[in-house]
């Protein structure tokens, strides 16, 4: 809660939004998966899971709390341990890639960021980024909460109802034409 502003949910993500985010984990030939806000690794499991042993994972987390959660799966969980050196951890913000940020690298960006928290700005610059990041034909799987954002412009005045607005924008505006499948998780 004292962080709202990065953490999504004060709960992981459930089994089925994590089986429905994954859905393209395993599929082609030797991915390169990038997951953006990885949280408590909820969703990396999943990942690890339906990964293949030529698949790459490379992970992104803001947050050092959960950073350091993550590294301690990384030894203590024996599917997590066993994906290890196919797996790489990054602390930082995805816009700030660095070198491992060279366009069009992953086949797949698996996206836990809470985008409805963020500013207009900060949303649009997050999908700018999934989009120089992804292979030409790459997936991004992302979720927002069915409803939330809607929900809170209703009872929002202000800047905040602007901002939200904003969000929605930014992510229609990115997206557009692009998006191609669409799936409602209802026990999430």
């Amino acid at each position: 809660l004292r962080n709202y502003e990065t953490t999504g949910s004060v709960i992981p993500s459930g089994r089925a939004l994590g089986s429905a985010l994954c859905r393209y984990v395993g599929c082609g030939g030797g991915q390169k998966i990038l997951e953006a806000g990885p949280g408590t690794g909820a969703v990396t499991g999943f990942i690890i899971d339906r990964m293949r042993p030529e698949d790459e994972l490379w992970m992104v987390e803001l947050n050092p709390t959960f950073a350091e959660h993550l590294r301690g799966a990384f030894r203590q969980k024996p599917a997590f341990r066993e994906a290890a050196s196919r797996c790489h951890l990054i602390e930082g913000s995805v816009q700030r890639l660095g070198p491992l940020g060279e366009e069009g690298q992953f086949d797949l960006v698996i996206s836990g960021l809470p985008l409805n928290n963020f500013s207009s700005e900060n949303v649009h610059d997050i999908l700018q980024a999934y989009g120089a990041l992804l292979k030409p034909g790459g997936v991004l799987s992302f979720f927002q909460y069915i409803l939330i954002r809607p929900a809170r412009m209703f009872v929002s005045v202000g800047a905040e109802r602007t901002r939200l607005k904003g969000v929605g924008e930014a992510i229609d505006g990115v997206l557009g034409e692009k998006e191609f499948a669409r799936e409602w998780v209802w026990v999430n």
